[in-house]
């Protein structure tokens, strides 16, 4: 049988890169897959009223997968207010109320997975200091659900990827040798697969050999952000 046989997901920002190729490793273990796109996460109604279709079809969640985020990138000073806002309301003010109304369903078992970045970790973080900001509040409501909900049942767990995703391979094709310079910096030499590197470690984390782990950051990203 199939790790996840009739377990119930919902991914948010499925339809391409990471988020895709997640959804795609969780219907081949046998889960049932709803996809969210990024322009319904900014609005909480729209949220709710998705959570609400997905029980509708499958009765229930078992699995939650926060993957929708605007990216604006450059530096702070050329940043404004809405550039900000924007990352919020689709990163960690999305998540939150994903989570919240998913809460219910996921008692006694249920897996969250929040998308997380290496940009919040690292200490070069030109451009990249709004998103860094937004994905590292992501990685504190983690954790602090990870204590809250655990008693009920539920592990939340930051997911940290370096994936070629379609962005990736625009910048590839545009730029090949700042593109091999950077994966130069990766110790395994190479970028991940969407589906079959990060989609399988989120398989891994929703399934029952990962069922003492909670709370942590899981790095998935060849070792680019510690080890170069």
């Amino acid at each position: 049988m199939s790790t996840l046989q009739s377990k119930v997901a919902l991914v948010t920002g499925g339809g391409q890169g990471v988020g895709r190729g997640i959804a795609l490793a969780l219907a081949a273990e046998g889960a049932h897959v709803a996809v969210s796109g990024r322009t319904h996460v900014k609005i909480e109604a729209d949220i709710e009223q998705c959570v609400d279709a997905v029980v509708r079809q499958f009765s229930t969640i078992d699995i939650l997968v926060n993957n929708a985020q605007e990216v604006t990138l450059g530096p702070l000073l050329g940043m404004q207010r809405n550039d900000f806002e924007a990352g919020w309301l689709s990163g960690p003010l999305a998540a939150f109320s994903f989570m919240k109304a998913c809460h219910p369903y996921l008692c006694g078992g249920g897996v969250i997975i929040n998308l997380v970045t290496s940009a919040a970790l690292r200490p070069d973080t030109n451009n990249y200091g709004v998103y860094a900001a937004v994905k590292e509040a992501m990685r504190s409501l983690t954790r602090t659900a990870a204590c809250e909900w655990g008693p009920q049942g539920i592990r939340v767990v930051n997911l940290l990827p370096l994936a070629a995703s379609s962005g990736f391979e625009g910048w590839s094709a545009a730029r090949p040798d700042e593109a091999a310079a950077f994966v130069a910096t990766v110790p395994l030499q190479r970028v991940g697969d969407c589906e079959a590197d990060i989609g399988r470690i989120a398989v891994f984390l929703c399934g029952p050999d990962a069922s003492y782990i909670t709370g942590t950051t899981i790095m998935a990203d060849g070792g680019q952000a510690y080890l170069r």
